[in-house]
Order: structure tokens, then sequence, then C-alpha cells
């Protein structure tokens, strides 16, 4: 009876040095030694079989995979690190991968700070076209001359185009300024590249614009965005 156990247990060994592994441990740990950090964002994708997990803040991790998979530890800043698995006598396998920082060019960015709402008021009241050389009323009458040669004259119509643009582009801006503030607060949520578009759906009256109140102004908005939102939604 001892023999034919003796031959079990020697059989069962031999067995279990002769096999394969059919899974591998793959344990490690990601590090930047220049600047040390938290790896929240730590990727372990195994590229054999499309599967992927995260790692620890701390940089570690620990997967299963088939001996000869290949492993590639993703962190966003760094180039991507690729290992290939193979098990050891233990199916284990394992390193700590030192990570380099990518090289970036970054493009300058302009930060502009957002102006009260009580500067805003001040530029809404004061808004006004820059004057031209203009002869109206009674005016004409004492100088019929002046009159046939500003209505006529091409320098003095392009003075009064040039001042009407101006006149346009401050509106534009106070507009601008102003939404900046309700998107900030919440209050509506734009973004940038419809800015333009939606200042020209407001055609906001400039004497509404100079004189109404802030509570007037917010309400005018939102109720014109919710307009600007739904014809958005509304298939053409």
């Amino acid at each position: 009876m001892r023999v034919f156990i003796l031959i079990i247990v020697l059989s069962g060994i031999q067995y279990s040095f002769g096999q394969e592994c059919t899974h591998v441990l793959f344990t490690g740990k990601v590090t930047d030694t220049l600047r040390p950090q938290s790896f929240y964002n730590l990727m372990v994708v195994n590229r054999s079989s499309g599967q992927g997990v995260f790692g620890q803040p701390n940089g570690s991790f620990s997967v299963y995979a088939n001996d000869g998979d290949t492993i590639a530890l993703s962190v966003r800043g760094y180039p991507i690190i690729e290992v290939a698995i193979i098990g050891d006598s233990n199916c284990q396998f394992g390193d700590t991968y030192y990570l380099e920082s990518k090289t970036q060019e970054l493009e300058e960015v302009v930060i502009k700070p957002l102006k009260s709402l009580k500067q805003i008021k001040e530029e809404r009241a004061a808004l006004a076209m820059r004057e031209t050389r203009m002869v109206t009323g009674i005016e004409v009458m004492r100088s019929p001359i002046t009159a046939l040669y500003q209505a006529f004259s091409k320098t003095e119509r392009a003075k009064r185009w040039v001042a009407e643009q101006e006149f346009k582009d401050d509106q534009e801006q106070i507009l601008k300024e102003l939404l900046r503030n309700y998107v900030a607060y919440d209050i509506i949520r734009l973004s940038d590249a419809e800015f333009d578009e939606f200042i020209a759906f407001l055609n906001v009256d400039i004497t509404f614009l100079k004189t109404a109140s802030e509570l007037e102004l917010i309400r005018f908005v939102k109720d014109k965005f919710e307009h600007f939102l739904y014809l958005k939604d509304q298939p053409e």
C-alpha cells in the first residue's frame, strides 16, 4: 500500500515538473524616478486578448496572462511600454518599469480674466457710436453744400460705415463678456464656438442693452437660449 502511494506521489511530482504554464501571474510596478507621482490612469492592456485593467495609484499592478502574450503598460503623458510574458518555473513574471515623460511643446495660451458684472454694466451704459462729421436738422438749411457733400461723398460714407462697424463690434464684445460670465456662473451652457451664432440670434435692442437691469438681462438671455437650443434640436 505504501509503495502504491509513493508511486502516485512521484508521478504527480513528475507531472508537475513536466507541465507548461497555462496562466502566468504578471506583477510589476511603474515609476517615474525624476518626478514621483501617483498613477491614477495606469492601464495594463493585454494586446493578445484585447483585455485591460487599471493599475493601482502607486503604480503597481497584477494580472494573469498566457505565456507569450504581449502586455502594454499605458500611462497618459508617457510612452507605452510593451512587455512579452515569459513565465518562470512558478508560472510568474514581473519587474519594475521606469517611465520617462514625453517631451511636449505647448502652444501659448492667453487667459483673459472675467470682467465683473459691474464693469460690464458701466460699459453697457457708456455704449455709443463714435461721432462722425454730420450736418442734420436746421443745419442742413444753413449749409446745404455740406449736407450734399456728406450724402454723396464716398469718403464720408466710408467714415460712417467704419463708425457703425466699430459700434457693432463694441456691442458684440460687451455681449461676449456678459455671456462668458453667464457660462461661468452656469446660467447657460454655451461653447466658445457658439458665441457668435447666439449673439446674432439674440438681436439685442441697443436701448435695452444699455439700460436693462442685471435681472432683466439674465431673464432675456435665458429665454432666448432655451429658444436657441430648441431650434438647434429641430431636424433640418
